[in-house]
């Protein structure tokens, strides 16, 4: 199936609410939505490094500092 949406005449906020309509359609059967792989790995990695208590765990707030930080 092939289909095109006009993206050039489409605002930002007409495509988020596309994106979010589309979202909703494919949790409505999350299992129909394979998660890759690699996925997997990186969950058995980030619990691995929990219960080895070399995990670091920071706020929201932090994380976002530190997000604006790196975009200056």
């Amino acid at each position: 199936m092939g289909f095109t949406l006009p993206l050039e005449e489409m605002s930002n906020s007409d495509k988020i609410a596309v994106m979010e309509e589309i979202w909703d359609d494919l949790c409505k059967d999350p299992d129909s939505v394979p998660s890759p792989e690699w996925h997997g790995e990186i969950l058995k990695a980030r619990e691995l490094s929990v219960r080895e208590g070399k995990a670091e765990f920071h706020s929201l707030d932090q994380v976002k500092e530190r997000i604006k930080e790196r975009i200056k």
